[in-house]
C-alpha cells in the first residue's frame, strides 16, 4: 500500500497524520493524479466537497473508496491502511482481539476487517 519502509508506529504516525493524508496517498495510488469513474471510465468526473467525485454520465457519486474492500465501511481510511500495516509488517499473525486495541475498534470490526485484509492478499 505505501512505498515506504516503517520501522515504528511512530514513523507511520509521522507520515499518516491525519485522514486527508490518507485519502491523498490512496487516490495517488489509485488513479495517479487522473480520476476515473468506477462506473464509465470514459466519463468526465467532477470533483466535489467532501473528498467525493461525480461521474458525469452516470450521475453517480464515488471517492476513493468506491469498489475496494474499503466500501460502505465506517472505519476510517487511516484505520485501514494502519490494519494493512499490522498484518503485513510483523512475522507473528495478529488476532483480531490485539487488532481491535491497537486500533480502538471492536473485535468484531477487527474480525471483519482481517477477513477481508486476508482475501485480498491472497
Amino acid at each position: 500500500m505505501t512505498n515506504r519502509d516503517f520501522k515504528t508506529i511512530e514513523d507511520f504516525n509521522r507520515y499518516f497524520s491525519d485522514e486527508q493524508t490518507c485519502i491523498e496517498h490512496l487516490e495517488a495510488l489509485r488513479w495517479n493524479g487522473v480520476v476515473t469513474s468506477p462506473f464509465d471510465k470514459y466519463s468526465k468526473v467532477y470533483k466535489c466537497k467532501d473528498n467525493r467525485y461525480r461521474c458525469k454520465n452516470t450521475g453517480k457519486y464515488f471517492n476513493v473508496k468506491t469498489n475496494t474492500i474499503m466500501d460502505n465501511s465506517r472505519i476510517s481510511i487511516r484505520k485501514w491502511i494502519l490494519a494493512f500495516w499490522y498484518v503485513t509488517s510483523f512475522n507473528t499473525k495478529i488476532t483480531s482481539v490485539e487488532l481491535g486495541k491497537e486500533l480502538g475498534i471492536t473485535q468484531k470490526s477487527a474480525w471483519s476487517l482481517l477477513q477481508k485484509i486476508k482475501y485480498t492478499l491472497d
